[in-house]
């Protein structure tokens, strides 16, 4: 199963050569995480990722240029792997449905859950395991697929 965010382009997000700056599709990227482990994940068990995560590492590929628009872009976001203390969620940045099958990105994010009061990584709980388990599809790993 994937997580589905759809994401508006602002017109703020152009870089001078008249396309989506590559720093922003970061910030894409991150909005659909976000949407996915503080919404959904909270919606189907409550304390989930409530102690805070942090990013450690990025990949990103960048497949085409994306230029300014009013339709949002997709950003499809799926787990690839679950760590005792890690996960790695795949996205593509793509046309919506019925606007075509381009992609501009494949990318990929390691996050690790983080206790705020400690300071420190932790382990991923059971209840975050099993939401992040109904996501998994290991065989599509975002930048590392193409």
């Amino acid at each position: 199963m994937r997580h589905t965010f759809p994401c508006p382009l602002r017109w703020s997000d152009m870089d001078a050569f008249g396309h989506v700056n590559n720093v922003v599709f970061l910030r894409y990227l991150e909005e659909a995480r976000i949407d996915f482990m503080f919404r959904l994940a909270r919606q189907a068990a409550s304390e989930s990722f409530t102690g805070g995560s942090v990013v450690a590492r990025h990949e990103i590929e960048y497949l085409r240029p994306l230029t300014h628009r009013h339709e949002p872009v997709v950003v499809e976001l799926w787990v690839t792997r679950v760590g005792a203390a890690s996960v790695t969620v795949a996205y593509e940045v793509k046309d919506g449905p019925g606007d075509g099958d381009t992609v501009y990105v494949r990318a990929s994010t390691v996050v690790v859950p983080y206790d705020l009061d400690k300071e420190r990584p932790r382990r991923l709980s059971e209840e975050e395991r099993a939401f992040l388990k109904e996501y998994l599809d290991d065989s599509a790993t975002g930048a590392a697929a193409a």
